[in-house]
């Protein structure tokens, strides 16, 4: 089972006690508002649970692993973070994050997206990870720029999400670049 410890988080895999915690932020509108999927009630996230959210190691290329944010000193879930493994051939994955809004600003999706990073880099041995969003979410987009991503791209009305025409970014880091990174913040 994979958990991955953050300076203040703990990311573990997602059960059904955390039903209510992941209704308040992904059954929110304004939280989904940019993601690739509407508003959850209690069906589809016990659907998810059974469906999707159970894998704890990535084995095979389009696998991903979602694993719930929860804070060290309480225990209480806040968010989470996935990521899939595109090709393992080609050691390229993708990393993504949703946070309840009342934890915004505190930093604790900068944190539990480098463990992720540090995990896909590491013990998944990927080589590239990138992120997708919609261009018009600046928190994800300062937030790739935070771990060191650098934007490759801006499909400009590249697709209708959510239907309306909407535009990409696309973040991404090399395993290198983020050893590099890791590296330095050690070294100050």
């Amino acid at each position: 089972m994979t958990v991955l410890e953050a300076p203040r988080l703990r990311l573990r895999p997602l059960t059904a006690a955390d039903t209510d915690a992941l209704l308040a932020y992904r059954g929110d509108a304004d939280v989904c508002r940019y993601l690739p999927f509407p508003p959850m009630d209690a069906a589809e996230i016990a659907r998810r649970l059974e469906t999707q959210w159970f894998r704890t190691e990535l084995a095979a290329d389009d696998e991903h692993v979602t694993l719930g944010a929860e804070l060290r000193e309480t225990g209480q879930l806040v968010g989470d973070v996935i990521l899939f493994l595109k090709s393992r051939q080609h050691g390229n994955g993708e990393v993504g994050w949703v946070f309840h809004p009342s934890v915004a600003g505190q930093g604790y999706a900068t944190e539990a997206a480098t463990a992720m990073l540090d995990w896909a880099f590491g013990a998944n041995g990927l080589r590239r990870v990138v992120a997708r969003l919609d261009a018009r979410n600046d928190s994800s987009a300062r937030l790739c720029e935070r771990l060191g991503m650098r934007r490759e791209a801006h499909l400009v009305e590249n697709e209708y999400f959510k239907d309306e025409l909407t535009s990409e970014l696309d973040y991404a880091i090399l395993s290198r670049e983020w050893a590099a990174r890791r590296d330095g913040a050690a070294a100050g």
